[in-house]
């Protein structure tokens, strides 16, 4: 089955994140602020260890700078963090919050925790090239214990990201047939890098230094599939 891999990898989200919320709940309704403030600061601090394991992959400068630039643009554009910021609001009015921003925050943190990255991409494209699912395995393993702490710290939200996530694993294996070919190492190391970028950035939202709009970024990941054929 091509999608195998991204469906333990949903269920283990959905399964971390239930026993965090477990622990959320029995906490009355979350950690104490000053534990829950150090919990995300260190994942934050472990954020920046992931991301520093494949930013300095790609080779092009010219070809992540543009990415970038082009890629916030299009996000830009298309508001894809307000667009997503929005559909947070609506599962919170409908499905309950503590009314301080955490499940929205949750949400979209999970979110780019779980789909912008390395094991993403290239687990998802072994899945449909090859049928080969050991790399989304083992991201499932990760992204269990991240929603887990995610949870028990934000609640509710996180357990959201499993629909984002699914789309994105899944249409990238679906894809891969067709975007494979273009596909090549130096293009993947590319997307490594700018994934890697938005993971930085991401790190500094969980360390409250700076809250960037991350979610406008997010179509930077695909450009180098183009730029790398011309830089």
């Amino acid at each position: 089955m091509i999608l195998y891999g991204t469906i333990v990898n949903v269920i283990g989200v959905l399964g971390g994140g239930l026993v965090g919320l477990f622990i959320h709940k029995l906490m009355n309704k979350g950690i104490p602020t000053r534990y829950s403030d150090r919990i995300m600061q260190g994942i934050g601090l472990c954020t920046i260890y992931i991301a520093a394991g494949s930013l300095l992959d790609g080779s092009k400068t010219l070809v992540t700078v543009l990415s970038m630039v082009l890629g916030a643009v299009i996000g830009e554009l298309l508001d894809l963090d307000g667009r997503i910021t929005r559909i947070g609001q609506k599962l919170e009015a409908k499905f309950g919050g503590n009314g301080q921003g955490s499940f929205v925050q949750g949400f979209l943190s999970a979110t780019l925790l779980f789909c912008v990255g390395t094991m993403a991409i290239l687990g998802s494209l072994d899945a449909g090239l090859r049928n080969d699912h050991a790399t989304l395995l083992a991201k499932s393993v990760i992204d269990t214990i991240s929603a887990c702490i995610f949870a028990s710290t934000l609640g509710l939200g996180v357990l959201f990201s499993a629909v984002p996530l699914f789309l994105y694993q899944s249409g990238i294996t679906l894809l891969s047939s067709v975007v494979g070919p273009y596909l090549t190492e130096g293009v993947i190391a590319e997307m490594n890098t700018v994934g890697s970028l938005l993971l930085l950035g991401l790190s500094l939202d969980l360390l409250g230094i700076k809250k960037l709009k991350l979610m406008n970024y997010i179509p930077a990941i695909f450009l180098p599939i183009l730029l790398y054929q011309f830089f």
